[in-house]
């Protein structure tokens, strides 16, 4: 539950904590761009759509959306060929380090739209750990905005999605959070604010430097600097 909101901060309590991962944890724009951008030249499409339509989705539901009639296996394939590739400027966001070291291991994880081995990649790149309980596209069906890679992050550590927060950056991701029953602390890294509420984030913050934990006994407190 929210607890309290004053002098420009928010306190809540939560279980876990369901992060995203590009643009929430780690900065992978510039390669995301690059790989989508000469996708799209090589399409005829217009880059900036195609760049803004990737973002926070699994990469196979932009393409479908764009090129119903390809081969969408391949082009996947392909796209995700790129983006292993391509990891220049891949780096972390302030404060996801200090975070995730705060966050007792057994209460965060990530629910992602890469696959698993393009998150992975990603991840070391980063110089991040790659938690033992991870969801990728290539864990679920129906991805962001399907409420099916939060539900499925909830469950792998033991909560109901409504005994979470889920931290988001995307207009997807955040109706995916919402709709798995979860409170959604949303980042306009990538997104402009006013995306981020028309989808339903219940808070923005910069990034995760304005998220302090405080634990408490049977659950996580959080402190938000709004």
């Amino acid at each position: 539950m929210q607890i309290a909101e004053l002098d420009g901060t928010a306190k809540i309590s939560c279980q876990a904590v369901l992060f995203d991962m590009d643009g929430v944890l780690i900065d992978s724009t510039p390669a995301v761009a690059r790989v989508w951008h000469r996708w799209a030249l090589e399409h005829g499409l217009d880059p900036e759509t195609v760049v803004r339509m990737a973002h926070g989705r699994p990469s196979r539901t932009t393409i479908r959306d764009l090129l119903p009639d390809s081969d969408i296996d391949a082009e996947d394939r392909e796209v995700e060929r790129r983006e292993m590739k391509d990891i220049e400027g891949v780096v972390l966001l302030p404060g996801a380090q200090r975070l995730l070291n705060s966050l007792p291991l057994e209460r965060w994880t990530i629910a992602t739209s890469c696959t698993r081995p393009l998150a992975e990649v990603r991840l070391r790149a980063a110089g991040l750990p790659i938690p033992k309980k991870l969801i990728t596209s290539s864990d679920v069906k129906n991805g962001k905005p399907h409420p099916e890679p939060y539900q499925k992050a909830a469950a792998i550590l033991g909560f109901a999605a409504s005994d979470c927060i889920v931290v988001e950056d995307a207009p997807a991701g955040v109706r995916a959070g919402k709709a798995a029953g979860a409170r959604v602390i949303g980042f306009p890294t990538t997104m402009d604010l006013r995306e981020l509420e028309s989808a339903g984030a219940d808070w923005i913050v910069p990034n995760c430097a304005a998220i302090t934990l405080h634990n408490g006994d049977g659950g996580l407190f959080l402190t938000l600097a709004l």
